[in-house]
């Protein structure tokens, strides 16, 4: 995977060319995108008398909000935020109503300050590339407003593309099972690579892409999202390793091969979940951090010594 490659997978990238396949939205609006994570606005800081406290007054984009409001009212009131690639999938837990659906500036900055996602195309967009010599391309970062959708995880598939084939079909929410996946696996296949014959095909700017799908009710597919061929994109079903051998995953097939959860024994819990927990339990519970696991038999071994010593003592 190349920095090209996940420039070219940036939204403002590839809505103008598959406009007439995916969802409105809009992508013009310029953000002082700094302030997601952190604001490098002057604070206005007043001292107290006794100089312990402080006042700090948040920075304010009137023009910027303007903007932002009017996109919302332009797509319905109900908007999907993102950025040039990712969306804060792994936030919204932290919304009162536990979705991505925002109304408002605040409900936007809420999620993206939340989102490991967010962070990662703010910070380290071209980490798992191979050609880590070469200079980083210069970013816009843009606030991308999607029309609210109802989409029904049963119609949402992941395609792999490598050398302008569509090679693998993974059903997109492999954490539960749908029998209505099993009942039209046929008709599903069919529908996505007819429409990638159609639509998708030598119209994109690289050969080897990912890109999402859904397919609703009445059959009709739509294109939701594009991603670069690689680790940084979630591979589902599949592995990377034989992504990226191609021919070995459809040699025993004529189309591509499509894999999605059979049974409800292999249902899963949403790997978003773990995004709930604080980043400290995590390191701790995988052994990540040794000094945070150690510190924290420290702080178990001292908690275990002080109730030895009230147990001792004389009442």
């Amino acid at each position: 995977m190349k920095k090209e490659q996940v420039v070219n997978c940036q939204f403002s990238v590839w809505y103008p060319i598959f406009k007439k396949h995916t969802i409105k939205s809009d992508h013009n609006s310029q953000q002082p995108h700094t302030n997601i994570t952190t604001s490098d606005a002057e604070e206005d800081v007043q001292w107290s008398d006794d100089e312990t406290t402080t006042t700090v007054t948040a920075p304010e984009f009137p023009e910027f909000t303007s903007q932002v409001l009017e996109a919302i009212n332009a797509l319905g009131g109900r908007v999907f935020p993102k950025l040039n690639w990712s969306a804060p999938r792994d936030a919204n837990w932290i919304a009162l109503n536990s979705s991505l659906q925002c109304h408002s500036l605040s409900d936007i900055f809420l999620l993206f300050k939340s989102s490991d996602f967010i962070t990662h195309d703010l910070t380290q967009p071209f980490l798992q590339c191979s050609d880590q010599d070469s200079p980083d391309p210069v970013i816009n970062y843009e606030l991308v407003l999607r029309k609210w959708s109802e989409l029904i995880p049963v119609g949402e598939f992941r395609c792999f593309v490598k050398e302008n084939k569509l090679i693998a079909i993974s059903q997109r929410d492999y954490t539960q099972y749908y029998q209505h996946i099993l009942k039209q696996e046929e008709q599903i296949c069919q529908a996505i690579q007819e429409f990638f014959n159609q639509h998708i095909q030598y119209n994109f700017l690289d050969e080897d892409f990912v890109f999402d799908v859904y397919r609703d009710s009445q059959g009709r597919v739509w294109l939701i999202d594009v991603n670069p061929f690689g680790e940084v994109t979630d591979s589902l079903l599949f592995s990377w390793e034989e992504l990226k051998s191609g021919g070995e995953i459809t040699q025993q097939q004529e189309g591509p091969a499509f894999r999605y959860t059979t049974s409800e024994v292999t249902v899963q819990p949403s790997p978003c979940l773990s995004y709930r927990i604080p980043r400290d339990f995590v390191d701790i519970s995988t052994g990540e951090d040794a000094y945070k696991l150690m510190d924290f038999l420290k702080l178990k071994k001292s908690q275990q010594d002080d109730s030895d010593e009230e147990e001792n003592t004389p009442q």
